[in-house]
């Protein structure tokens, strides 16, 4: 018998795996830390997207994120885990008083003197739906949303708000995919001026197919004006009144899909902390 120097041959045996990290169900309160970002904050809701279970986190600040339930992406005391949904149950049942984006609702009280700092946004159906959705958080932070009337008027609106430290510009860019006309025009915006995007062609795509009672939002050949053939694929009129149904579909952030919630949730923290956060 040949002396085998290898021992046993190593292709006969297993590889070792590296351990699975254990599953936890996502209940109401469980603090956790996502490991990605380093975000760390209570469960306060969940919610299911075309990519999977999403759970809803606040962190002490009152700041709310979106994140994937993807296999050991949390943190729990220093080590991974992977949530679950609670057995047995539905979504996480949400506390009553919360804001239609899904942040703890502050007592009433007039709204805060408006800050330096500034939201920008492409146009009014933009801002009409962050007011729909995050209006009380924007009254009660002090946030401004202007108007850009158009991506075009970027630069001059800036040139003309002059971001500083203490006067920062977020801005909330429709259809930001590389290669386009919008990542060309937000390509150098300067300091003090965050810019943060959806994949979505025009604003009305980022509301849930379900909220306005259809499977799917349909494709437009290129050349076609983008809310005239849609309101023309579904019979819905001019787009003044296909613009009405979709507001009407939306009254939270459930309504809402995640691109457009993490986007609209970074610019607000932008512009409420640090430097141009008085």
């Amino acid at each position: 018998m040949m002396d085998d120097r290898y021992g046993r041959d190593v292709l006969a045996s297993p590889r070792k795996t590296k351990p699975k990290a254990p599953e936890v169900a996502a209940e109401k309160d469980l603090v956790v830390e996502d490991a990605a970002t380093g975000f760390c904050g209570a469960v306060v809701g969940m919610e299911r997207s075309y990519a999977g279970d999403m759970v809803r986190l606040e962190d002490r600040r009152g700041r709310v994120r979106v994140f994937h339930m993807y296999p050991a992406a949390f943190l729990i005391d220093g080590r991974p885990v992977t949530l679950v949904r609670p057995k047995g149950r539905g979504p996480v049942a949400q506390a009553q008083a919360r804001t239609a984006s899904g942040s703890r609702a502050a007592p009433k009280q007039r709204a805060r003197t408006a800050r330096a700092s500034r939201i920008f946004v492409e146009g009014v159906h933009d801002a009409t739906l962050l007011e729909r959705v995050w209006g009380d958080d924007l009254r009660a932070e002090g946030v401004v949303v202007e108007s850009l009337d158009g991506l075009d008027n970027l630069d001059a609106v800036l040139a003309e708000f002059q971001p500083a430290p203490h006067r920062r510009a977020g801005v909330l860019v429709d259809h930001l995919v590389a290669g386009t006309k919008e990542a060309r025009l937000t390509a150098e915006v300067g300091e003090n001026v965050l810019v943060c995007g959806h994949p979505y062609i025009d604003v009305w795509e980022a509301v849930k197919p379900a909220s306005v009672g259809i499977t799917a939002w349909p494709t437009i050949p290129m050349g076609t004006d983008w809310k005239t053939g849609i309101c023309t694929e579904l019979g819905w009129g001019a787009p003044r009144d296909g613009w009405r149904r979709v507001l009407a579909g939306v009254s939270s952030f459930r309504d809402i899909e995640v691109p457009l919630l993490r986007s609209v949730e970074e610019l607000i923290d932008f512009v409420t902390v640090g430097p141009g956060a008085p």
